[in-house]
């Protein structure tokens, strides 16, 4: 036999063992993480130690595995703002998902569809508003422009009048100062 066959031959028994002993781990740290509570998952995952806020945006359905639907929020909020999400308005804040790492799958797609689909309950924009609060002066200061920029762009995109005129509906204008007011 060969020198380089029984090395090969090692490599792959390497493998294969290290293989087994990582998805025995894997599967370990997945059984350990749903033990623990949703609220300690979300503090870690997004740096947020005020306990009322966490609480808040678990009831909401935000969550360690829905943290990056936060930021598709206030987009969601100025496309609802007039009672109804036109097609634009969707394509809209389906691309800002993509751009914010919000897969197709997943608990974040899921409640980002869910908000698709009908109007998000009332809190969602006080706890968003709050979570802007409790981020550190430079965090909200750099999330700031790209937020507004977004939320216009989403308000921009069905038009003003019946999607005929450019520009904002009235509720749309009102759902954006909203959100400028969150970052004062």
């Amino acid at each position: 036999m060969s020198r380089d066959f029984l090395d090969e031959r090692r490599r792959a028994l390497e493998e294969a063992f290290f293989a087994r002993h990582n998805d025995e781990l894997i599967r370990r740290l997945h059984a350990a993480d749903r033990d623990r509570p949703e609220k300690e998952k979300l503090a870690e995952a997004s740096g947020l130690h005020d306990e009322a806020l966490l609480d808040r945006l678990v009831a909401l359905g935000i969550g360690s595995g829905t943290l990056a639907a936060l930021s598709i929020v206030p987009l969601v909020v100025v496309a609802w703002a007039d009672g109804v999400m036109g097609e634009k308005e969707r394509a809209a804040i389906l691309s800002a998902a993509a751009d914010a790492g919000l897969g197709h799958d997943g608990p974040g797609a899921q409640l980002l569809s869910r908000w698709l689909g009908s109007a998000p309950p009332p809190g969602l924009l006080a706890a968003w508003a709050a979570y802007v609060h409790a981020l550190d002066p430079e965090a909200r200061a750099a999330l700031h422009p790209r937020v507004m920029s977004r939320a216009r762009q989403v308000a921009e995109a069905a038009g003003g009048l019946l999607g005929l005129l450019r520009g904002t509906s009235e509720a749309e204008a009102g759902a954006l100062a909203k959100l400028e007011a969150a970052f004062a």
